[in-house]
This record gives structure tokens, C-alpha cells and sequence, in this order.
């Protein structure tokens, strides 16, 4: 597939397939998450992956927009570590948002569905994963990525606005 095809055609899917996800493609998936840039090429993230059911299932019990979690036969959770030796600590969300939007579209040139499901800043969401997952207090969880095959189809959506474009100034 190639790149604007991917980038034209990622969805956010919350319904997937009854059906596994192989080791290689969640490899591939969180290769090209850590190919993303970093400020000073710190790399200040880390990655849990959540393939059990049991840990999968009680998720939406402290993150009320995770429903999809409950089919999807795995999830990638991007944590943040600040203190990560970086001499910008304050880019480590952006670090770990060009991480995400990596694993987006690695995942969609699988032909695999994910949608972005937000957890930083939301305290009660980053302590129900600190707890299930037993995440050191210093490193942040940032974004939860289900992964799984799409119950539906990928189609492409004209979202440019011209009017959001500048030239030069506002």
C-alpha cells in the first residue's frame, strides 16, 4: 500500500473480527512507532502490549471510551517516561504523538483496524493502567491502541479544508 493511500484510509475502528493478531504484525506495528521522531532523539517511550483477555476486558472498567477493547484481540498502550534523560522533558507527549501516528498507519498498511483511545492527562485513566499493567509511578500512560481485523472497510474521506491554510500569515 502506499503512504497517502494508508494516510487517506485510517479509520478509527471500534469493531473488529473475532480473530488473533499475529506476533509479527504487533512487532511491526511498534517498529515503526519507534521510528517516529523525538526531541532530541530521546525516544521516551515505552510500549505494553495487552493480548490477555482478562486484562483487555477490564479496561472499560476505568476508562469509560474503551468499549472496543472488549473484541479487539490485542492493545498497544504508549507510555511516556519525562525523565527519560531528554533536556526538553516537556516533548515527550509530542514524541509519543508522532509514535502513535506511526503505529496507526504501520497497523493500517497491515490492513488491521485501530482507533486512538486517549488516556494522558485523565488521572483515573493513567492509575486503572498504572495498576492493571503495574507501570512505574515515573513513566505516564499516554494513549491505548486496540488493534484488531476491521469488522467493516477502509474507504477513503476528503477532510481538507482550504480555508485552514495561511500563507505567510493569518
Amino acid at each position: 500500500m502506499e503512504l497517502r493511500e494508508a494516510i487517506a484510509t485510517r479509520r478509527s475502528i471500534r469493531r473488529f473480527q473475532d480473530a488473533l493478531v499475529a506476533d509479527e504484525h504487533i512487532q511491526t506495528i511498534i517498529e515503526a512507532a519507534m521510528l517516529a521522531p523525538s526531541a532530541g532523539n530521546q525516544q521516551p517511550w515505552h510500549f505494553v502490549v495487552i493480548t490477555d483477555r482478562e486484562q483487555l476486558d477490564r479496561i472499560p472498567d476505568f476508562h469509560p471510551y474503551s468499549d472496543m477493547v472488549r473484541t479487539a484481540p490485542a492493545a498497544i498502550l504508549i507510555c511516556g517516561d519525562p525523565a527519560a534523560g531528554c533536556p526538553w522533558p516537556d516533548f515527550w507527549v509530542q514524541d509519543c504523538s508522532a509514535a502513535a501516528q506511526n503505529a496507526l498507519l504501520a497497523a493500517r498498511d497491515l490492513g488491521l483496524g485501530t482507533v486512538w483511545v486517549g488516556v494522558y492527562p485523565i488521572e483515573e485513566r493513567m492509575a486503572g493502567f498504572r495498576q492493571l499493567l503495574t507501570i512505574p509511578e515515573q513513566v505516564l500512560p499516554f494513549a491505548l491502541i486496540p488493534v484488531g481485523w476491521p469488522a467493516g472497510s477502509f474507504s477513503a474521506v476528503n477532510r481538507s479544508k482550504p480555508e485552514r491554510v495561511h500563507q505567510g500569515r493569518w
